[in-house]
């Protein structure tokens, strides 16, 4: 991470710092996510543990605005019959988010209008402390949750004087169809350099997956990689973007294109309203 002593934590800075830090640029970040289940071998925090280190990176790197607390909260939908069976389950069952029959702890979903009105109150709260560019870093992909912001954003981006825009805390390319990979080589990989950060070694534990060249079945751990979320899953429904190929080094470069890519949504959404 880059050094810089500017402590740009919401929640550690002093009142007065925080008047200081909004007159120089009313930008302030949202790290939003929830706790979910993502296989036996990584935390239930990866998706808000990468929105925080992305947004406070970001922030870090453009030398301008705060970071919220991070929001862990979330959303998630039944999953349609097509991608019931896309995962190697029948179009009939019932399966919300990650939560799999296999999976050793229920996510910590909440109902999407719930979620919404959180983030909308979130939203509407530093918009009356009058900050004029809201960048939320979204790090779950669902489908609702993505729509849910998007229309918040627009919402309040057209009704108030303040630009809220957002966007996935994954590099697009690694995505297909909207969604990225579960649990995979790619989220494996940011929690191995996370932890890093963190100072951990116990964030990730691949011992708990089995030994290489036993295939994964997407319904085995709730481990699914991007083909595995779209209409052309590999045939025999096997996790191909295998999390035990993961490394710190890819998770770093991961890291390293997300904060690239918020850097230029920030900076385009300063220059909209002429505060860059």
């Amino acid at each position: 991470m880059t050094e810089n002593r500017r402590e740009v934590r919401f929640e550690l800075l002093r009142p007065a710092q925080l008047i200081e830090e909004k007159r120089r640029c009313p930008l302030i970040f949202i790290p939003v996510a929830p706790l979910e289940y993502h296989g036996p071998h990584l935390p239930l925090g990866v998706d808000p543990i990468n929105a925080t280190f992305c947004a406070l990176e970001t922030c870090r790197r453009i030398g301008k605005g705060v970071v919220l607390p991070t929001i862990y909260f979330g959303t998630e939908r039944e999953r349609p019959s097509w991608m019931l069976e896309s995962l190697g389950f029948k179009s009939t069952d019932w399966i919300i988010g990650m939560d799999f029959p296999t999976a050793l702890w229920k996510s910590h979903y909440y109902q999407e209008h719930i979620f919404s009105l959180v983030l909308a109150s979130k939203i509407e709260m530093l918009i009356n402390h009058d900050y004029k560019v809201i960048v939320i870093v979204n790090g779950h992909g669902a489908i609702n949750q993505m729509e849910s912001i998007d229309r918040l954003c627009k919402y309040y981006s057209h009704s108030t004087n303040c630009l809220v825009v957002w966007d996935l805390a994954f590099p697009d390319d690694l995505t297909k169809d909207g969604l990225a990979g579960h649990a995979d080589v790619y989220e494996t990989s940011l929690m191995m350099y996370y932890q890093k950060l963190y100072g951990s070694d116990s964030m990730v534990d691949l011992t708990t997956l089995p030994e290489k060249g036993v295939p994964i079945h997407y319904s085995d751990f709730s481990i699914v990689d991007g083909a595995g979320f779209s209409k052309n899953p590999h045939p025999e429904k096997i996790v191909k973007a295998d999390p035990r190929d993961a490394n710190e080094k890819m998770g770093k470069e991961i890291h390293e294109r997300i904060v690239k890519k918020f850097i230029k949504i920030t900076e385009d959404a300063l220059k909209k309203k002429g505060l860059l």
